[in-house]
């Protein structure tokens, strides 16, 4: 069953005027042993080219990929007797630290309907252990691709942690004005400093609500994913050899290789080129954010759970509007 040429099974197929269903009943009624064979070989190679980081969906999507249209419970029972489940999770530990006296700013995240890179940025902490001490890593990612455009490891969880992986961001992406950052109300992103950058670039400040990761939820999804496909799978001696291998599966794997499922079973480097072939579509100036009027005793927020379920009016405002969104804040309680 393996591909000849660039030619896939399901083009084959049409080619010969056969279904792909009759092809695979032909194969398995003819040469049973060796389709079964071809099948656990190419899992076996996804499994190790991945490091056993993808579960039966991923190797199934990525068998799809291949030319090979193999059912999940089939790839799950396979996986399951080579031994190459994916390494199971652990505990996720929260470290933000809210309780401080600076300026917060409106939850725009949740009211934007992005269309292209660069209009929304989502920014989470985390911890790390190693042998002897805890680090701390930074990270931002593009919520409309998920990809990770800047990160930053340190010991300390002073503001030169989150700061130093923003200006990676801009340095890399040189975002628009009108773009929106969002974070939890910890105080790394709340500070005099790195607030002082977002105003250079025009870039729009947002926070979550309180006590809701929901708010950061592609990012809180990513930390996910490195511990449970990186972290916990290896041993790290210190902190350089944990770096390298942190730059390897951001910069060499995860926004390159491993398949996103939220973006169609594709890397998010794949997501951005196609998305950029479309045109006018992947502009950003074309996000749109809801907004309401007279907020009296708390009543947008409840506007707002009325309009995500179709029974509340919505005002849609282009963006880029920095000079609008700045004028949205409110004090921390």
């Amino acid at each position: 069953m393996s591909l000849q040429g660039s030619l896939s099974i399901e083009r084959r197929c049409q080619l010969a005027q056969v279904s792909r269903a009759g092809f695979y009943r032909s194969w398995q009624e003819q040469r049973p042993v060796e389709e079964e064979m071809e099948v656990r070989s190419a899992i076996q190679q996804i499994a190790i080219e991945h490091r056993r980081r993808y579960g039966y969906r991923r190797i199934s999507a990525e068998l799809r990929r291949r030319g090979l249209q193999v059912n999940h419970k089939r790839v799950v029972r396979m996986m399951r007797a080579d031994n190459l489940l994916a390494v199971k999770r652990r505990r996720f530990v929260v470290t933000t630290n809210s309780s401080h006296s600076l300026e917060v700013y409106l939850n725009l995240a949740s009211r934007m309907r992005l269309t292209g890179m660069d209009q929304l940025w989502v920014a989470d902490i985390t911890y790390i252990r190693l042998k002897a001490e805890f680090v701390y890593l930074a990270v931002i990612l593009d919520g409309f691709s998920r990809k990770v455009v800047g990160w930053a490891l340190d010991r300390t969880l002073a503001s030169r942690l989150t700061i130093a992986a923003l200006e990676q961001a801009t340095a890399q992406r040189r975002p628009r004005p009108g773009l929106v950052h969002h974070s939890d109300r910890g105080l790394q992103y709340a500070c005099r400093e790195y607030v002082a950058i977002l105003e250079k670039y025009g870039i729009v400040p947002s926070m979550s609500r309180p006590a809701n990761p929901y708010d950061n939820a592609s990012c809180e999804s990513f930390i996910k994913t490195l511990k449970r496909e990186e972290i916990y799978a290896n041993q790290y001696d210190d902190l350089e050899h944990l770096r390298t291998n942190i730059e390897e599966f951001i910069e060499q794997y995860y926004n390159r290789q491993r398949l996103h499922s939220a973006l169609g079973y594709r890397p998010p480097e794949e997501f951005e080129r196609q998305s950029e072939c479309r045109g006018p579509a992947a502009d950003s100036r074309s996000a749109t954010v809801a907004f309401f009027e007279n907020d009296e005793n708390g009543e947008n927020e409840r506007r707002i759970s009325r309009e995500r379920t179709g029974e509340g009016d919505s005002i849609a405002v282009p963006f880029p509007r920095p000079h609008l969104l700045l004028g949205e804040r409110r004090k921390a309680e």
